[in-house]
């Protein structure tokens, strides 16, 4: 049974009760086709089974429960297809994004880009997967926010909980933070550059490297 995680106290109880069902799903703790018991979860987080109820509602709509009548709900998951249509539709914006940075980046922005290309070195070094995944997450919000675009921010950040989740994962693994921060090196170094078909090349890679990675994690072959 997966560990009991504390709330927050940043929200709702409904959403903090999705957080963690969310969070257990994408971590691949509950298997895919597993039964998730309303019971269960309320009896291990102390909790009625109304606000239960309300979390898998929503969960079924992101596509991450099955319901099936008289028989309860079921964890989906990571499928290998859903891999694949993720890190698809992540390379097709992600290396439009890099593209519109490289001409629209401005000089504070891309201090912030070395500073956290610095800040992912240092801690990779240390195999601090929570700090990587922070950082990572930061530098790639700062190429989204360099685009010049709220459209494409926008779009980039309505996956962000996927993108997020997947990230973790892989994380995890301390093999990979080394290989991570080079990624993100050959990024920086594109763009500081100003060199268009370099920074598509490097994120291009960058993503390739990403769903490899995922599909070891997640044991997709």
């Amino acid at each position: 049974m997966a560990g009991k995680e504390a709330f927050s106290g940043s929200c709702s109880l409904t959403d903090e009760i999705l957080n963690i069902v969310r969070d257990r799903i994408l971590r691949g703790e509950y298997k895919i086709g597993q039964k998730i018991k309303e019971t269960q979860i309320a009896e291990e987080l102390k909790v009625s089974r109304t606000p239960i109820r309300e979390a898998f509602k929503q969960l079924e709509m992101e596509g991450l429960i099955d319901y099936v009548p008289n028989r309860g709900c079921f964890a989906k998951g990571f499928t290998a297809q859903d891999i694949e249509d993720l890190y698809s539709v992540r390379k097709a914006l992600e290396v439009l994004a890099v593209e519109w940075a490289v001409e629209r980046i401005d000089d504070d922005q891309l201090a912030q880009l070395k500073e956290k290309s610095d800040l992912m070195e240092f801690y990779a070094g240390r195999n601090d997967q929570k700090k990587v995944i922070e950082i990572n997450t930061d530098f790639h919000n700062v190429i989204y926010n360099a685009t010049g675009s709220r459209f494409m921010a926008q779009i980039l950040r309505s996956y962000k909980d996927y993108i997020a989740q997947a990230r973790v994962k892989t994380m995890f693994d301390k093999e990979f933070l080394q290989q991570i921060f080079e990624e993100h090196r050959m990024i920086l170094l594109a763009i500081t550059e100003k060199d268009v078909e370099k920074a598509k090349q490097a994120m291009a890679y960058h993503l390739d490297r990403s769903k490899v990675r995922a599909e070891v994690v997640y044991n997709i072959k």
